[in-house]
């Protein structure tokens, strides 16, 4: 008879395949069962082997076929089967991810888990862009923020410290909210013409961006009809854009040049 399995909670990162690690690589490798979510890229659910049993679970914005709870006993369930489980997640499984609500159930269900952390979008989209979260002069902080509320509940945030000039935002599923969002940053004393980005399936041959301002940024994004998932970066690194990428290279000759303003950038 086998004994209680253990349970991988692992980030998938942003999408790009190259951009997991070695570790979570290794896990997907080695798993017996996969639950997984609807942001993880088929490039990644295509590196589990193929005797390996799929578990779908993923939410989508107001429709939750498999309830949270759910999932948690999903996952005790199948390590009390004596299963090598891993819980495969897009981004990070510890931010914005629930990753957290499970490895409480697994804890109070007795069940072993790790935590192998992914690469978080702003990560991976700030990367894909060619823009610092972070920069000398201009962003001291960095703040991590979601758009989204648990069950429609209305936003709730600390805007004030948010509308900090000196810091870089990122937000997370804000798409359905940028534009409450915004204009909360505005009447907070957020400059109007703060720099964001709009990027939707960053690190994905199917990435978008959208370039504006605070206050233009909400409108750009919904004539873009930008898919979800999308992540807002609003501070003065956006204002970067182009100045940290090479125009032409030959031997040592690099120069650096503003690249073409393009309002949506497709891949």
């Amino acid at each position: 008879m086998r004994g209680i399995g253990k349970v991988s909670l692992i980030g998938a990162g942003p999408g790009d395949p190259d951009l997991l690690t070695v570790k979570a690589l290794k896990r997907i490798q080695e798993a017996e069962v996969v639950v997984y979510d609807r942001l993880v890229s088929q490039e990644i659910m295509d590196l589990v082997p193929p005797k390996t049993a799929l578990y779908p679970v993923g939410k989508k914005p107001k429709s939750h076929p498999i309830p949270q709870e759910e999932i948690n006993q999903l996952l005790v369930d199948l390590a009390k089967e004596g299963k090598r489980v891993v819980r495969l997640k897009g981004g990070d499984p510890f931010i914005f991810g629930r990753g957290s609500e499970e490895a409480a159930e697994l804890v109070t269900a007795g069940v072993d888990y790790e935590v192998v952390p992914g690469i978080t979008a702003a990560q991976g989209c700030a990367s894909s862009l060619n823009l610092p979260l972070t920069h000398r002069g201009l962003a001291t902080g960095l703040r991590y923020v979601t758009g989204h509320c648990q069950k429609d509940i209305p936003l709730d945030l600390d805007w004030a410290s948010l509308a900090d000039p000196n810091t870089t935002l990122v937000i997370y599923m804000g798409l359905a909210a940028i534009k409450e969002i915004s204009a909360k940053l505005v009447e907070h004393g957020m400059p109007t013409d703060m720099p964001a980005v709009a990027i939707s399936k960053g690190t994905t041959s199917e990435e978008q961006k959208v370039f504006g301002t605070l206050t233009t940024i909400s409108e750009l994004a919904k004539e873009a009809k930008l898919p979800t998932p999308t992540l807002f970066m609003i501070g003065d690194v956006v204002g970067l854009k182009g100045t940290l990428e090479l125009t032409s290279y030959s031997g040592s000759d690099a120069k650096w040049g503003e690249r073409p303003h393009l309002e949506v950038i497709n891949g």
